[in-house]
């Protein structure tokens, strides 16, 4: 399937690795010039290298900003780098696990400031101009604790149902009519670093062996599996797409059946 989007241009957050760069990896190859962004200069400088071995369109670019764009002078970065963005795919880490009782006030600061200030003013710098051009897709990487939320990550509940709820109402307002979309992707379990590093941290608390622990968390999934970052970057890609046009506002849930509910 053609996908239209070839010759357009994204933004990709913490594309260095993992979903973000999934996600970069399928807009490239479906011919898209991708501004990618992360914290790590030399981790970007090798996904651009690979991104740039896997481009559709000889002619597209791949930039890299070393930069945390969850901060003005980050996005300032972004944007000196390439202004009219026709596709942002926002996703900056999670906060960490923990209980309620031990964070402070800064600690519920830095994850609103991550996991929904940043995206929203990604929205406002963006959205306009796409509605002027008549063409734009959003997708902000989430969790899929938005759906069914996890103990341990308050934080991440409280953050990222934020931005779920202003998504909910900015998508559906008049840019919907002008050739805009809004939606948000929730992972449930993919084999990425942040999943490796979390078993690691619970084997270790329980006193049992990783793989006996990754084997009983995949045996839980009705797909029996953990996802892989390209075929979560697919679904962000056909979000992107002109077929997706009529897609907006919604919460795309990738998590292999995990989630138990019906609605």
């Amino acid at each position: 399937m053609d996908l239209g989007i070839n010759g357009k241009t994204a933004l990709v957050g913490g594309a260095s690795k993992g979903l973000g760069y999934g996600c970069a990896l399928a807009l490239v190859r479906e011919g898209v010039n991708v501004v990618i962004v992360a914290r790590g200069a030399d981790a970007l400088e090798a996904a651009r290298e690979r991104l740039l071995r896997e481009r559709s369109r000889s002619g597209s670019f791949v930039t890299a900003v070393a930069a945390d764009i969850t901060t003005p002078q980050g996005r300032d970065a972004v944007f000196a780098a390439h202004r009219d963005y026709d596709i942002v795919v926002t996703n900056a880490g999670g906060p960490p696990p923990g209980d309620f009782r031990d964070w402070d006030r800064q600690a519920w600061l830095s994850a609103v400031e991550a996991n929904m200030l940043t995206p929203i003013e990604l929205i406002k710098v963006t959205v306009d101009g796409m509605a002027e051009r008549g063409f734009g897709r959003i997708v902000n990487i989430t969790s899929s604790s938005v759906k069914a939320p996890i103990d341990i990550l308050g934080l991440s509940n409280g953050a990222r149902s934020g931005l779920t709820g202003f998504v909910a109402g900015v998508a559906r307002s008049s840019i919907a009519a002008r050739g805009v979309t809004i939606n948000n992707l929730l992972p449930g379990a993919f084999a990425t670093d942040r999943l490796t590093s979390s078993l690691a941290a619970s084997a270790a608390k329980a006193g049992q062996g990783v793989d006996a622990l990754r084997a009983a968390r995949e045996a839980a999934i009705p797909a029996k599996r953990f996802g892989n970052a390209e075929e979560f970057g697919a679904i962000c890609a056909f979000l992107c797409s002109v077929q997706a046009a009529y897609v907006t506002g919604q919460n795309v849930l990738a998590d292999g059946g995990a989630y138990p509910g019906t609605y």
